[in-house]
């Protein structure tokens, strides 16, 4: 068995986990970012969704993500710490949105972005039992193809200070700890 990954985050670092919806982010941080604070959008859908339980999801899904979004922008301004933040991150302008969020924040924003092919991810959708609409995840993937190409090029995304691809099978081999600062 290969070693693990160890990913050190420092007390300012932003880490987006990113990837195709179903690539494994949430099976992956479950194991890897122990102790960390990851915020996820699943956090808010399950929130919102123990208030309006009658309410089907695509009826409030607008809000899970610009409420993710919120929480994300507070906690990177109001929190001391490395924050984790799982977002597909397919879309350009929600990566600079990310990058934007760092620079006012002064953090760094790094990326660990999940190299799955579309069809395992799609299996991952349907073995968790949520199943994101086809022409969604379509988008999802057109978008990420020429991303992955740069990212697998290692081209870093302007505001974004370092980008790291894993598959499936080193993905779960991935731990994510924070830095310790010595002699402060």
């Amino acid at each position: 068995m290969s070693e693990p990954t160890v990913i050190e985050l420092g007390p300012r670092d932003l880490l987006v986990v990113a990837g195709l919806p179903g690539a494994g982010k949430t099976t992956m941080l479950r194991h890897a970012a122990v102790g960390l604070p990851v915020l996820d959008s699943d956090q808010v859908r399950e929130r919102l969704g123990a208030v309006v339980p009658a309410v089907p999801y695509r009826w409030y899904r607008p809000v899970v993500h610009a409420w993710h979004r919120v929480r994300i922008v507070r906690h990177a301004l109001g929190e001391d710490g490395p924050v984790v933040v799982h977002e597909p991150s397919t879309r350009a302008s929600t990566r600079a949105l990310l990058a934007l969020v760092g620079a006012l924040s002064g953090r760094s924003v790094r990326l660990l972005f999940l190299d799955v092919p579309a069809e395992v991810a799609l299996a991952g959708q349907v073995s968790r039992g949520r199943v994101v609409r086809a022409r969604s995840f379509a988008r999802h993937v057109r978008r990420v193809g020429k991303w992955r190409e740069e990212l697998l090029a290692d081209q870093v995304p302007v505001g974004w200070r370092s980008v790291q691809v894993v598959d499936r099978p080193r993905a779960g081999r991935t731990r994510l700890v924070a830095k310790l600062l010595v002699g402060c």
